[in-house]
């Protein structure tokens, strides 16, 4: 359902401090790619905006403007660390991730030492060896699908399976220990009021990495899976981090990578113009990659938030220590100051750095892993099926409800 008119605040009303406005954020879900108007209108109107969240304490700050979110996940006086004991305004009724041990929660200079681990399986090298991999699962893939027949679901034939396949095939995760686990990632990644599903997910996930990093301490390899048991060894990390960064980059690797390759897919079937134009012209698939990244509003509400750990001035607006502040990175995205017609899908937008990644120390650690995952899936479709098409109209494709990620159920098409 919408949650209001575009570019119309969902709710506002007066906060604890009496004399502040506070906007409530109800988090709706929306339809298709719908931009949530919530961000269009404080974008517009009050970049800097106090919200409260359908759960959790009290109230936080959102930040929307693209200058301002850099400056403030960038800024060593905003603290991840310091909301690991925190109840904070949250649009889950639970933590997704463990609070302790986490990238998320941990500040420089022991995130530095942790993503330095983590990076050593995310190179440019080793995403070039991937590649072919991946090349092969996805032709295998879609020659399933070929044999299921003319239409089918891209997000049961290709878009599930195969960023589950490419992330097993960087931690080294056998075949026999995938199974399931895409059902895993789906409770893990839809809070919802289900706290007891969620855990229990993450244990199995836990459990199945654990034995991974057994298996790599008797035989070891070079894949990530290899590098987190070695640097635990070492010292370097501890156990419960090797074992909370490789959950955390198998749960986020097969569920947003699935979702938002889906997404890439739908808003390209949607914008035919944009789809002839990279048909065309194949060269310019990376380009764009980036402007679809740029423009799906990939995910519902915002991530974790920072507690200030000392009064700072953001955007002209007094946040004091203690207070708690959430960036959103969808709504830099759409900057007009940044982004010149920041709402349409244009592939000739002069290069501008978008924020799907996010920005500063906890930036993502994989985009390398998830540019190379959306140029293989868009690359090998637009080859395979020159007239590849929706097989229902746009309105009846069913989207994901409640969930972190925003997607399609499923993505029925034709060729």
């Amino acid at each position: 359902m919408k949650t209001s008119e575009p570019g119309t605040p969902a709710v506002s009303g007066p906060g604890p401090r009496g004399d502040e406005d506070v906007r409530h954020w109800r988090l709706e879900d929306l339809e298709a790619l719908d931009f949530d108007p919530f961000l269009t209108a404080v974008l517009r109107d009050e970049p800097v905006v106090r919200i409260r969240l359908p759960y959790g304490e009290g109230t936080a700050w959102l930040v929307t403007r693209h200058g301002d979110v850099k400056s403030v996940t960038s800024d060593p006086r905003f603290s991840r660390r310091a909301l690991a004991d925190r109840d904070v305004t949250s649009g889950s009724p639970h933590a997704i991730a463990a609070r302790h041990a986490a990238l998320n929660y941990t500040d420089p200079p022991h995130l530095t030492t942790m993503r330095r681990v983590v990076a050593r399986a995310f190179t440019g090298g080793s995403m070039e060896r991937l590649r072919p991999l991946a090349q092969r699962t996805a032709d295998a893939l879609l020659d399933e699908m070929e044999r299921h027949g003319s239409p089918a679901d891209l997000v049961r034939h290709l878009h599930g399976p195969f960023p589950l396949s490419v992330v097993g095939d960087l931690l080294g995760l056998p075949e026999e220990d995938r199974a399931g686990m895409i059902s895993w990632t789906d409770v893990i990644m839809t809070p919802g009021p289900a706290p007891d599903r969620s855990r229990q997910g993450r244990k199995s996930v836990r459990e199945v990495v654990e034995a991974l990093l057994a298996r790599r301490r008797a035989e070891p390899a070079d894949d990530l899976a290899g590098v987190l048991a070695a640097a635990a060894d070492d010292g370097e990390i501890s156990e419960d981090e090797a074992l909370s960064m490789a959950t955390a980059i198998l749960v986020s690797g097969a569920h947003a990578v699935r979702n938002n390759s889906a997404n890439m897919v739908y808003a390209l079937l949607t914008h035919p113009e944009q789809l002839a134009r990279l048909r065309a012209e194949p060269g310019l698939l990376p380009r764009a990659v980036e402007e679809l990244l740029r423009y799906i509003p990939h995910r519902n509400g915002v991530g974790l938030p920072r507690i200030a750990t000392e009064e700072v001035e953001v955007g002209g607006v007094r946040i004091g220590a203690g207070e708690a502040v959430y960036c959103s990175y969808l709504a830099a995205n759409r900057d007009p100051e940044v982004f010149p017609d920041p709402h349409a899908l244009d592939f000739d937008r002069p290069a501008a750095a978008h924020l799907s990644f996010g920005f500063g120390p906890h930036h993502c650690v994989g985009p390398m892993l998830a540019r190379m995952e959306s140029e293989v899936m868009l690359a090998t479709l637009l080859r395979r099926y020159p007239r590849l098409a929706l097989a229902v109209p746009p309105e009846e494709i069913a989207w994901q409800e409640g969930a972190l990620i925003r997607g399609p159920k499923s993505l029925p098409v034709s060729w």
